[in-house]
Order: structure tokens, then C-alpha cells, then sequence
């Protein structure tokens, strides 16, 4: 006789509702380093030795030439869906192509985190991007960063080999292999001797985006009479 089949699980999902970010307390030392996650799916930013003060999703919902103060950016949207059509971002895969689009994400971080000083934002940065970003993508976030924001000092670095420090940064190995999986692309950098082999990098065209997207398409060909309720967001 065969065994009775165990009974189904039911598992309930909640929609997620962005609230928007509040506004921090400025900081008064202005050697105080702000960090900035610059991720194609999610920003994350705040002050160097405490966690991200903010996270948001890497977006502004702006109609074809409106004006910049009708603009919403990550958590100031309530919901996705009903604006996907409007929604821009300032990436191509995993590079930030749109300076445009870049100068009101860090407007709206910049605000948000207390920065106060008039015309400038008089603190040093780490900004992050892509391994083996191209030079002319660097060239034009220093650009945005130095002339816009007239930022006193910059650190360009991976948030892969970051978070490689920081997790052993008591016992470093001096070689090991960094698997950096993104949303549009994953990355495997080898470090040989503590230091980046940069010819030996590899890049895949695979990330969460790719996920989701194919998560997505079974769910809506298994439920077929739920699928307009069944969206990426």
C-alpha cells in the first residue's frame, strides 16, 4: 500500500510597500566618508563605520520630458506597477550610462542623509562599480561627482573585493576566488598574491534579474488564471 502523500503547504506572500526614507540628521564632521553603493537593482549609501543608513531601488519614475521636480525616485514610489511604463534608470546592464538620471539618484541620497552644505557636498566618498569598468564610464562619474557636487576626494572601488575584506579581513588569504553575483551579471575575480588578476576576470550576462524573470514566466504558465496578479514586483 502506498504511503498517504503529505498534505500540501500553503504559504502566503506579502506585497512589499516602499516606504519613503526619512530625512537623517546632518553630519557635522566634514571628514565623515559617505559610501555609495551604486548597484544596478538597489542603491545603498550612508556613513563609513555604521550600516547603510538607506536602501532603494535604483529607479525614478519620470514622465518623457517632464520636469525634474515631478520626478520620483526609489521609495518615493509606492508602487511599481501602475508606473512601470514611466520607470527610468540610469544603467545599462551594470553600468550607469545616464548622468542625467545618476544626478537625481544621488540628489535624492544626498538630501535625504543631511547633507547640508550649500552647492558642494563637502565629504569624501567610496563609490563603487563594475569590475573592469570602462574608462570613459569612470571618466564621466567624475564628472558628475567632482563638477556637480564638487566632491573633495573620491575612492573608486568593487563591492565584491569589499566585501572580501571585510569578511576576512582578520585572516586575509592571500589568493581566493570572488564570485560576485549581481542583478544583470555575474563576475568571477580571482585574486592571486592579494591582488586583483584583472586579465583572468570573467563575466557572465546571468544575475537576479534573469531569476526572477524566468520565476516570473513558469509561475504565470502553471497559473494561467492568476496572471495578471502575478507581477515582477
Amino acid at each position: 500500500m502506498a504511503a498517504p502523500r503529505p498534505a500540501s503547504n500553503v504559504y502566503t506572500f506579502r506585497d512589499a510597500r516602499a516606504v519613503p526614507d526619512p530625512v537623517h540628521e546632518p553630519q557635522l564632521d566634514g571628514a565623515a566618508v559617505l559610501v555609495l553603493d551604486n548597484g544596478s537593482f538597489q542603491l545603498r549609501a550612508g556613513w563609513a563605520g555604521a550600516g547603510p543608513s538607506m536602501q532603494l531601488r535604483s529607479v525614478i519614475a519620470r514622465s518623457r520630458g517632464g520636469a525634474r521636480s515631478l520626478s520620483r525616485v526609489g521609495n518615493d514610489i509606492p508602487s511599481l506597477e501602475p508606473l512601470r511604463w514611466l520607470l527610468r534608470t540610469p544603467f545599462d546592464k551594470n553600468l550607469p550610462v545616464n548622468l542625467e538620471l545618476q544626478e537625481l539618484l544621488c540628489d535624492h541620497v544626498f538630501q535625504r542623509l543631511g547633507v547640508t552644505s550649500q552647492g558642494c557636498v563637502d565629504h569624501p566618498i567610496v563609490f563603487t562599480e563594475a569590475p573592469c569598468t570602462p574608462l570613459h564610464v569612470r571618466q564621466m562619474m567624475s564628472e558628475l561627482l567632482f563638477e556637480c557636487y564638487r566632491i573633495p576626494k573620491v575612492s573608486f572601488g568593487i563591492d565584491g573585493l569589499y566585501s572580501l575584506y571585510h569578511n576576512k579581513k582578520e585572516a586575509m588569504p592571500p589568493s581566493a576566488i570572488v564570485i560576485s553575483s549581481g542583478y544583470h551579471c555575474t563576475h568571477v575575480l580571482p585574486i592571486l598574491n592579494g591582488r586583483l588578476d584583472g586579465k583572468n576576470c570573467r563575466r557572465m550576462n546571468i544575475g537576479g534579474f534573469h531569476a526572477v524573470t524566468y520565476l516570473h514566466r513558469l509561475m504565470q504558465l502553471k497559473y494561467p488564471g492568476h496572471v495578471p496578479a502575478i507581477t515582477l514586483s
